[in-house]
């Protein structure tokens, strides 16, 4: 298994081109499961969790064809094809390492009348459960029914008739998993408090492009007039905003310039409200944002919440980089009950951050030291990752697999920006 050697110290300089967003493609790819024509997406990520879902999608009978590209490009573009669905059954095999992969439960529900999913896998980053997913499904008058550990969803004779479901609470994919039910529901269905991240825009966007009919995009009222019929289309993924945030971090704890090539400030208000609070600049423009810290960091108290709140997802990153900044800081997670597994692996570089609950109180320190460290899940790697760059000596991060499924050719891009980092076997 492969590791990161990081050898710290280094101001990054330089100009990260960002990649499409692993959140939004991992929700855009089940949409050819929606139309028998030729979906095509541009600009999606070369991560492990994709490779992961194009090999679930083929379970189904979804062809994929990859144009020739150059290796040293990022990014692909990915044409996806659901001409006849072979099968409706997504096994515990392919499931079980990745939560997304609950959301194919919708579309093959919508298309053919029924599913038989596997419960999900994914990140140990607490409970994550799929109640709301089914709730909305049932609202639209699926039948649904669990057993020895699938989920079995079917349609009335005719399709799904559509229906109303108002969220108890803000639920991301279950709002995605409703929106692709209800394209092809004979009525018209309605979702309140839904859900409203960017990903869930840029869904809405490449299901307009197919022909699918929404109002209310953007907002939390979302009104789907079914429709018979889908067609193909061609779709940019939107830039990733939890990738550019998170070399955001890394450029602010090296003190360092860094331009973020292709990121979208737009998508990212309450991570950029949060650097500059930290003492870091930020100056944003259409094409990308320049990230530039040569002073001193200054502690803040950061809550996560649902967008347009700060991302769950930045948590990890932004307490790395708060490891170092002048005072006492207070993160609160609320979005996830056991989100703070990196904050171990921080300490043994020399944090101080003690835990209670769902709350950090991170006390800043004068510096990091190297060590050995251990990747908990996707968002911790990162803050491994982004503490390395800052600490004296060598920092070695291991379980490396879980960088791989949420940012591409990591490695690569912060040597762009003069990072000592190399990715290494593990003997």
């Amino acid at each position: 298994m492969d590791k990161l050697i990081i050898k710290g110290g280094n101001r990054l300089s330089g100009t990260i081109p960002i990649s499409g967003a692993k959140n939004a493609a991992l929700t855009l790819i089940p949409c050819a499961l929606l139309t028998e024509e030729a979906v095509t997406l541009r600009n999606l990520p070369r991560l492990a969790d994709i490779d992961g879902f194009q090999h679930l999608m083929g379970q189904f009978g979804v062809s994929h064809t990859i144009p020739g590209k150059r290796p040293e490009e990022f990014g692909r573009n990915v044409t996806l094809e659901a001409m006849r669905i072979t099968s409706s059954v997504a096994p515990y095999d392919l499931v079980r390492k990745m939560r997304a992969s609950i959301l194919v439960l919708g579309p093959l529900l919508a298309r053919t009348g029924e599913a038989t999913v596997s419960l999900p896998g994914g990140c140990a980053i607490g409970n994550r459960p799929i109640d709301l997913h089914l709730k909305a499904l049932e609202a639209f008058g699926a039948e649904i029914e669990l057993a020895q550990g699938y989920v079995r969803a079917s349609a009335p004779d005719g399709g799904l008739p559509g229906g109303s479901f108002d969220f108890p609470v803000v639920s991301v994919g279950a709002t995605e998993n409703a929106l692709m039910a209800a394209v092809l529901a004979n009525g018209t269905s309605r979702l309140t408090n839904a859900a409203r991240e960017p990903e869930i825009v840029d869904l809405c966007k490449l299901l307009t492009a197919m022909g699918a009919q929404i109002e209310g995009i953007g907002s939390s009222d979302l009104t789907i007039h079914g429709t018979r019929k889908l067609h193909g289309a061609t779709y940019r993924v939107m830039p990733d905003r939890i990738e550019a945030g998170s070399y955001a971090c890394a450029a602010a704890i090296t003190g360092g310039e860094v331009r973020l090539e292709g990121a979208d400030a737009d998508d990212m208000a309450s991570t950029i409200d949060a650097l500059r609070q930290i003492g870091v600049g930020v100056e944003a423009d259409r094409n990308g944002m320049t990230i530039a810290a040569n002073g001193k960091l200054k502690a803040q108290d950061l809550t996560t919440a649902p967008f347009p709140g700060l991302a769950t997802d930045m948590q990890a990153q932004l307490m790395s980089l708060l490891c170092l900044a002048e005072g006492t800081s207070v993160l609160t997670e609320t979005i996830f009950e056991n989100r703070f597994m990196h904050v171990p692996e921080l300490a043994r570089m020399g944090a101080d951050i003690e835990t209670s609950g769902r709350t950090a109180v991170v006390r800043g320190v004068d510096g990091l030291t190297g060590a050995e460290v251990m990747a908990t899940d996707l968002r911790a790697s990162m803050s491994l990752v982004i503490a390395g760059l800052a600490a004296r000596g060598e920092t070695t991060v291991r379980r490396l697999y879980h960088l791989d499924r949420g940012y591409e050719r990591l490695e690569e891009k912060l040597q762009l920006v003069g990072a000592d980092i190399e990715r290494v076997g593990d003997d």
